[in-house]
Order: C-alpha cells, then structure tokens, then sequence
C-alpha cells in the first residue's frame, strides 16, 4: 500500500485529468429509461473503482457512484421529463448528483439554471461532460452542502441518497430546511434502507432496468416522492 499519491497521479481537483480518465474507462450510453438522454456510463463496477484508485494513487476510495444512472435518478429524471412544469423557469439543486442525470433533465425540461452537487470530484467532472453531450449547461459543486440551507433555489431534487444511516439523517434534515423555506422537494427512490417513506408522498412509480451487479434485481421498482409539508 501507498503511502500517499504518487508523483504521477492527478490531484482529485485536477480536473482535467479526470475528465480524461472517464472519457478513457466509460463508454457512451443511453439508460432504459430515459433513452433521450446520453452519458459516460460503466458497464460493471469493479473494475473502475480499481482504476480509480490506481489513478489517483489512494487505497479506500468511495465506489464510483458517479459512473452509473441508478434506480433513483432514472426515474426522477424520467419525471422531470414528463412533467417539465416541475422545474420549468426555475433554480434547481440536485443533491448527490452522481453522473448529473436528474440536473441534465432539469434542464431539458426548461430549468433556468441547474447545480449538481456531489461531495466526489469525479461526479462534478462527470456531470459537465454528460452536460455537454446533452447540449445544456449546469454548473457542478464538490462543497459539501448538507450543513448549508441555500435561498437561491426554487426546487430541490434528490436521487438515491438513502442507503446509509448518518447520511441519510443529515439528507432529510438538509430537506426539511429547505421546505421551511418554501422549496418542493422531490426524490427518486426505490426504497432504500434508510428512506423515510412517512416522511414522503408517492408522485409516480416506474420499472427501471437495472445491472444486477449494482442492485438485488434486474427490474427495479422506484418511486418519485415528494416530500410531506
């Protein structure tokens, strides 16, 4: 094991650097669901969580959460696209945003500006280029919003942040913040371990297509919530 980044590794800010590497170790598709649309995707996990390590020279990276269009984010999405006066004009915020499917969306869906928001570098860099072969423009954060109760938004959409216990308390009371404030807040879901569906309102379900190397299924049922005033 390495005691710290070798000389040859990209810094995870170096933004370039990573914007090459998931153009090199992604391929280019179209999730089922939400076929419009077009991202650097993985086809299997392993693999790239290994190359991202090599890459940036660190042991214990988080998974590559960035580098797939999970349950979650497809069908909200998916809705978004169904239903563009959700976001239509308006300031949006996507938390956890991963490969930026449901800011992308937003901003098909006539959004006046987008910020994805992903603690992981690799997801803001994924996010902008998926961004650009979509041919919309959003802006991409690493800062660590969850402690923050932004005024600049109007809606706030969440995609499959519910699989851990102490993150998933801080995502519900980062959310319950912002609908103090008069924000809807909208989230895909199918149910994960920590999701607090008594907090939430079902708007509409689909049938996502998943890999089942990522989930316990191939066919995953999910949800659009809304959460409760």
């Amino acid at each position: 094991m390495q005691d710290g980044p070798s000389e040859v590794a990209p810094p995870p800010h170096d933004k370039e650097a990573l914007s090459a590497f998931i153009r090199a170790n992604t391929k280019l598709m179209r999730p089922e669901l939400v076929r419009e649309l077009q991202l650097h995707l993985a086809e299997k996990s392993l693999p790239i969580w290994e190359k991202s390590e090599e890459e940036l020279g660190r042991m214990n990276l988080p998974p590559p959460f960035w580098a797939f269009a999970w349950a979650g984010g497809q069908a909200l999405a998916r809705y978004l696209l169904d239903t563009p006066s959700i976001v239509e004009g308006k300031r949006v915020l996507d938390l956890g945003s991963g490969c930026g499917i449901v800011a992308i969306a937003a901003m098909k869906s006539g959004a006046a500006h987008a910020l994805a928001a992903d603690v992981d570098p690799f997801a803001g860099v994924a996010a902008k280029l998926n961004s650009r072969l979509n041919v919309v423009r959003i802006e991409a954060t690493d800062d660590d919003r969850l402690d923050t109760t932004p005024d600049d938004r109007d809606v706030l959409l969440v995609g499959d942040l519910f699989y851990e216990r102490e993150l998933s308390a801080r995502v519900v009371s980062f959310m319950e913040r912002m609908a103090a404030a008069g924000v809807p807040v909208y989230v895909g879901d199918p149910r994960r371990s920590y999701f607090p569906i008594d907090r939430f309102e079902k708007v509409i379900s689909y049938d996502v297509v998943t890999s089942g190397e990522l989930e316990d299924t191939e066919l995953k049922r999910t949800a659009v919530w809304r959460l409760k005033a």
